[in-house]
């Protein structure tokens, strides 16, 4: 179906939306825009009357319709003002409050990444986010031109009871409003084409300023050229946008110009029948007052339907979205529950899998168990398919092609949503969630969240208690120094991703991906002591699999399981013992951190850690 087809049912949606959540507000707004087409007629026809009761000698007549012209005259005056500004605060608290916390919500329901890796989805995306309000406004400006037709019929049909010549003004204003929709179109093409662009601009332009790569930014001395690209990129995209809205001008201007010979022209033609004797004073009058609101009515009404055309730019990629969000939606077909405990395990068998964009699988044939119960550890170099493999477990991805079976179900049939509620896992890209540090660990599992024992529990286990314990208000402590909180450090950060990732108590599957890159030796091997420990507590009393990817084999050896990858293969497999004694890729590795580790010297008590690897 044609998107353009489908806005009439999306206002009806959003206006019904509004009545809900705003009944008063969308009734007052909707009386005012119908009030706004009623003084049109009613200012012309009482100040006729008024001047032909006057001419005729009707005192009274002339007096109440004098009276009648006034009021309907300030009404005017007053719903111009009043109409705009209802409209407006009734699609702003719908943008605002309703539909922007609802595209968050359909977009977060998505069980996988692949939507936020994709420029084209993250293109509308930005666009629906920052014009949710002028997405509300858009069954309000249909509305509005709805009215403005009116008003304008309503104009025209007064003249016309004058005389028919004047009613040439209608196919007139339909040019210009042709006019006006055509340079539209250009400037939506030209936004559209020039997205990225000005999205790319304005990352360009952050860089210098955000707390995370300011300091790089300052010691390289890379201000200026980020600036200089920022420049570039901003010239293209304005350029692009700026040269389709002066081909716009140009076609309104046509249009105005062609409208206002018109318009000179018929109220010649009334001044010459009404010196001729042809109309009455009255008529005059009425043409003069009435002509005099078609410009006003006219540019009403052209604005409206502008408005109406430009809201296209967000409503095109909100229907996008939508449509993205019901496919996957579709094809999320998993509906069985996770085990209660893993018995078996978790097997690969040749699962391969390439992402968008890319021709090179990055994870090609991989066929592999995962007992129950056991601590299996991922080690490579970078690129070589650890972190892919961690998200097809999460189902974060779905594999192209093999299979993956959670003690002998296919992962993909189980309800996504019950899968994730039976995982805990820490990223290397953790987040920073700028809460008190009560609410960063315990949205690791919200059921939890106000469960201080539980927290405090979380924070043991990454040993985060000191951090705790150095914060002003402890666990209330604001994060974030643009919030007005305490801004952490790297190191501290990463503790309190792992605290978040130990709230799960009873998890299926726990997943360390590096977990300790921003830590230093001694804090990593206490670290991995605590989750050692916890990842046999876990698999004692659900069979819970721990994985863990690391770039440091110092965090490995004691692992049940080691996976070698290399290019998205299982290169080598088995515990540290049997992997030295192969002499493969493994113990090549694991022999040079030992070896970079020797060179140091033993400044520390560290375990050997040597260069990354992953």
């Amino acid at each position: 179906m044609n998107r353009i087809s489908r806005y009439p049912a999306l206002w009806w949606e959003f206006m019904a939306l509004s009545w809900r959540r705003m009944p008063g507000l969308t009734l007052a707004s909707l009386a005012s825009v119908a009030g706004s087409v009623l003084v049109v007629a009613a200012t012309g026809l009482t100040l006729r009357a008024a001047v032909d009761a006057t001419v005729r000698g009707a005192a009274g007549t002339a007096v109440a319709a004098a009276a009648g012209a006034a009021l309907a005259y300030a009404l005017s005056h007053v719903l111009a003002g009043t109409t705009l500004q209802l409209t407006s605060t009734t699609a702003d608290r719908l943008g605002r409050l309703v539909l922007k916390p609802e595209v968050h919500r359909e977009i977060a329901a998505l069980e996988g990444l692949e939507h936020l890796e994709r420029s084209d989805f993250l293109d509308r995306l930005s666009l629906v986010v920052t014009g949710t309000s002028r997405l509300a406004q858009s069954p309000w400006n249909a509305l509005m031109t709805l009215a403005g037709v009116l008003r304008l019929g309503t104009t025209l049909l007064l003249l016309g009871t004058v005389s028919p010549w004047l009613l040439l003004l209608l196919p007139l204003a339909a040019g210009l409003t042709w006019a006006d929709h055509r340079g539209q179109r250009l400037v939506r093409a030209a936004d559209a084409a020039s997205a990225e662009g000005y999205r790319l601009q304005q990352h360009l332009l952050e860089l210098a300023v955000q707390p995370a790569g300011a300091k790089e930014v300052l010691t390289a001395g890379s201000a200026a050229e980020l600036i200089d690209r920022q420049a570039q990129e901003w010239d293209r995209a304005i350029a692009l946008r700026a040269g389709a809205r002066a081909r716009a001008a140009l076609w309104k201007a046509g249009g105005w110009s062609l409208f206002s010979a018109g318009f000179v022209a018929a109220l010649a033609q009334v001044a010459w029948l009404t010196a001729h004797g042809r109309g009455s004073i009255g008529d005059l009058v009425l043409t003069v007052t009435v002509a005099a609101t078609v410009k006003d009515s006219l540019q009403t009404l052209v604005g409206a339907t502008a408005e109406t055309a430009g809201s296209a730019q967000v409503i095109e990629p909100y229907l996008w979205l939508r449509d993205y969000a019901a496919g996957v939606l579709a094809r999320a077909s998993g509906s069985l529950p996770a085990p209660s405990e893993l018995r078996d395990g978790i097997t690969l068998t040749d699962v391969v899998h390439t992402y968008p964009g890319t021709d090179r699988p990055a994870l090609d044939g991989l066929s592999v168990r995962l007992p129950a119960g056991s601590v299996v550890a991922v080690v490579g170099e970078y690129g070589s398919g650890k972190s892919t493999l961690v998200k097809l477990l999460a189902k974060f991805y779905r594999a192209d092609s093999g299979s993956i079976l959670v003690d002998g179900t296919e992962l993909a049939d189980l309800d996504t949503e019950g899968w994730r509620a039976r995982s805990s896992a820490a990223f290397q890209d953790f987040g920073r969630f700028r809460t008190t540090f009560a609410d960063t660990v315990g949205l690791g599992d919200t059921g939890a969240l106000t469960d201080r024992e539980r927290i405090a529990e979380a924070v043991a286990s990454a040993d985060a208690a000191g951090i705790v314990a150095g914060l002003p208000d402890g666990l209330d402590t604001q994060l974030g120094v643009e919030l007005g909180g305490v801004e952490l450090s790297e190191g501290q950060w990463q503790r309190a991703a792992l605290a978040r990732a130990s709230m799960r108590r009873d998890p299926l599957l726990f997943v360390l991906d590096e977990p300790t890159a921003s830590l230093d030796a001694p804090s990593e091997q206490a670290i991995f002591e605590r989750y050692m420990a916890r990842a046999r507590e876990l698999a004692a009393r659900s069979g819970a699999v721990t994985v863990i990817v690391s770039h440091r084999f110092s965090t490995v050896t004691g692992a049940d399981l080691i996976l070698v990858l290399h290019q998205g293969r299982l290169v080598e497999s088995g515990d540290h013992h049997q992997l030295t004694a192969l002499g493969g890729r493994y113990a090549e590795l694991y022999g040079l951190q030992a070896t970079a580790y020797a060179l140091d010297g033993p400044a520390t008590a560290a375990p050997p850690r040597g260069r990354p690897l992953g």
